[in-house]
């Protein structure tokens, strides 16, 4: 009787002990890029501004709807964001669209509305946008840990 008293009491510590660590954190720390390009401040000025403008809406959407087959099938909705998330990137500078590639990143993973799985597949993806819109450069560099 007293054998089994102590293996009751172990297993209500066991599980006192195991519904305390049930909860998992999920940290996602994007690294910033450094502005390889002359001028800078000046330029970082109007990378800000031009991304302030454009904003990278119909980016976001395409990439948060974004699969692995998206060259392959695409719903209407998801081309729709694609054309539009190209002629947003039209309208960035040259020198300025990684930048504000990775600002939309960012900014997305701010929003904390995403795993880290989603965010790393995001910004795979957000790497190949200029090439998927036929722009230059053709693939951005984002670098980013995910815990």
């Amino acid at each position: 009787m007293a054998k089994l008293a102590i293996i009751a009491a172990l297993l209500v510590a066991l599980v006192a002990v195991a519904s305390a660590y049930t909860t998992t954190i999920t940290t996602t720390i994007m690294e910033e890029e450094e502005d390889n390009t002359r001028g800078g401040s000046s330029q970082q000025q109007r990378c800000r501004e031009q991304f302030r403008h454009q904003q990278l809406r119909h980016c976001q959407m395409y990439l948060r709807q974004g699969s692995p087959y998206e060259e392959v099938v695409m719903n209407p909705q998801q081309q729709q964001h694609r054309r539009q998330c190209c002629q947003q990137l039209e309208n960035i500078d040259r020198e300025c669209r990684c930048e504000s590639i990775r600002r939309m990143v960012r900014q997305q993973q701010q929003k904390g509305q995403m795993g880290g799985q989603q965010m790393q597949q995001m910004a795979q993806r957000a790497m190949n946008l200029p090439r998927m819109c036929n722009m230059e450069p053709q693939q951005c560099q984002i670098r980013a840990v995910f815990f």
